[in-house]
């Protein structure tokens, strides 16, 4: 796979690196190393693409957020919520302990393990 820099990199990436191995889960997850995020200037929720070349070779690419691709309600929502809490600050409450003990009732103590093979109609994939 190889790795291109982003054109706006400001983080010079390291020549003398040939190269860098992640391994994949049960569920076909990785991480992405430390190198390839500095090279690619990735951060926490961005979004990578593949693109196959014809020799086999996987080229590895940071998708730029496009704003076609977001959620249109959400920019609206968060304005209208600063807004709220901007002209009526009066209005925040912590949350009680009343609230933590409901949402806990309803959730139990379900525990969600990321390394767990997927079930057998899953993994098609």
């Amino acid at each position: 796979m190889a790795v291109r820099p982003s054109p706006s990199l400001s983080t010079p990436v390291d020549s003398a690196l040939d190269g860098v191995e992640s391994s994949l889960t049960d569920r076909y997850q990785t991480t992405v190393p430390q190198p390839v995020r500095r090279a690619l200037g990735l951060g926490k929720r961005d979004r990578i693409r593949y693109c196959f070349r014809a020799n086999g070779e996987v080229v590895l690419q940071r998708v730029s957020p496009d704003a076609a691709e977001e959620d249109p309600a959400l920019a609206p929502f968060l304005t209208l919520l600063k807004q709220d809490i901007s002209r009526h600050p009066e209005r925040l409450q912590p949350i009680s302990a009343d609230l933590v003990d409901r949402l806990h009732s309803l959730v139990g103590d379900l525990e969600v393990d990321l390394e767990a093979p997927l079930p057998e109609d899953d993994t098609s994939i």
